[in-house]
């Protein structure tokens, strides 16, 4: 089966890696009527996808997935289309392509700039959410790369019939055959494969959990943007605004809380903790919150299950809450620092210095003052749909729009310049 497997993944590597030479000097009109193709397939097929979608459901049921993760696998009429209507927003966005960075003219007369330029070929590896499948290729296509897309298990019919879809849809509408393609295995060796594609992949990006993320360490010899990963905290301040505080930790914990911006740690300091922590969590129980407390909290709030150690680093993606009362600014930083995963931390204050201590002391991609984590978003920061949350430093870092999925050249006009 490994043989099999492997000769059918390189196969989908060539193809991917012809195209993508293709899709480099492909026009920016025939990307963007491709991608409003592929949004109109969508819609046309709704039904289609859907029924596919049911069928995961059941599987997933049957399996006794958590509620989080069947909440991200599910798909409705609304979703699809807002997948739809994603593609549009992404047809509307500049291209990058060709973009021009900065052009110096030398003292022999060589005018050296840099350009922008796809990347080649891109490897994703995601779990749970079939959305990610058309915005992903989306997102690849109009910054003039190929994609292979490996989704989870889990979703694998939904998955597999939005691949069609839209792959079939961008043909026809002017892409090269290949641009798009799905690996269709429910077989884990089909993403440890892909993670040694190095002749045929460019860039690997893998959108899951920790155990996803700790194969991708130990396997990959490509390139590599980690994303995704978020053990998000919100730090209340002894000089934040209490009425403030209240709607950002209830935001960032309740509003979608299977998602990777999504907190996972309340710190309070020990000078409003007795004020603010049983408003607070009486608030976050009645919404279904579980609340894991540090022995402070427990003193403060009767009932509170004790946090273990290992709360600390969980990335919960569910109705789940660790809370630790803190003595100073300085250990809430060092807290975060030590079991942050560099996604998206905040701090609600009212002191300007504790503020700006705290932006420039953590260490993550996205970091607040007096706002949800739940904002780190392409869409919410202006930039237009992203295919993840970059957690890494070199490359890209943060919301992972168009411009993060392409790479520069230099480009040099010359006159019969020769160098002595």
């Amino acid at each position: 089966m490994g043989d099999s497997l492997q000769n059918i993944l390189y196969e989908q590597g060539k193809k991917a890696r012809q195209a993508s030479r293709l899709l480099a000097i492909t026009p920016t009109s025939i990307k963007d009527n491709a991608l409003y193709a592929m949004a109109a397939a969508l819609e046309k097929e709704s039904q289609n996808i859907l029924a596919a979608n049911q069928i995961d459901l059941k599987l997933g049921q049957d399996k006794g997935l958590t509620a989080a993760l069947l909440e991200r696998l599910t798909l409705t009429e609304g979703r699809i289309k807002d997948m739809a209507q994603g593609l549009r927003e992404i047809a509307a966005l500049p291209d990058p392509v060709g973009q021009v960075l900065g052009i110096n003219k030398r003292p022999n007369g060589l005018e050296v700039g840099r350009v922008r330029t796809p990347i080649g070929v891109i490897g994703i590896i995601y779990e749970s959410r079939p959305n990610v499948t058309a915005d992903a290729a989306a997102l690849c296509v109009k910054a003039g790369n190929a994609i292979l897309l490996r989704g989870g298990e889990e979703a694998l019919n939904s998955n597999r019939i939005i691949a069609r879809v839209i792959a079939r849809a961008g043909e026809e509408a002017g892409l090269p055959a290949g641009s798009i393609q799905l690996v269709d295995s429910d077989d884990r060796e089909a993403a440890v494969i892909m993670m040694k594609m190095h002749d045929y992949l460019d860039v690997l990006i893998p959108r899951g959990g920790k155990g996803l993320k700790q194969a991708v360490m130990e396997n990959a010899s490509v390139s590599v943007i980690m994303t995704g990963m978020g053990n998000c905290h919100v730090y209340v301040d002894e000089y934040a605004d209490l009425k403030k505080a209240q709607p950002i930790v209830f935001n960032a914990k309740v509003q979608r809380p299977s998602v990777c911006n999504a907190a996972e740690t309340l710190l309070v300091h020990e000078k409003v903790a007795d004020q603010f922590l049983p408003i607070m969590i009486e608030q976050l129980q009645k919404a279904g919150v579980e609340v894991r407390g540090c022995s402070r909290t427990q003193e403060i709030v009767a009932g509170i299950i004790p946090v273990r150690e290992e709360d600390w680093d969980e990335e919960y993606l569910d109705l789940i809450l660790a809370v630790k009362v803190v003595s100073s600014l300085s250990e809430a930083i060092d807290h975060i620092n030590q079991h942050g995963t560099g996604h998206s931390e905040a701090i609600i204050t009212e002191n300007y210095s504790h503020a700006r201590r705290f932006i420039s002391s953590v260490d993550a991609a996205a970091v607040y003052a007096n706002a949800s984590t739940r904002f780190t978003d392409g869409n919410e920061f202006g930039f237009g749909a992203e295919i993840g949350i970059s957690t890494q430093k070199l490359h890209a870092r943060g919301p992972m729009g168009l411009p993060e999925l392409t790479t520069t050249k230099f480009i040099i006009y010359g006159d019969g310049q020769v160098r002595e």
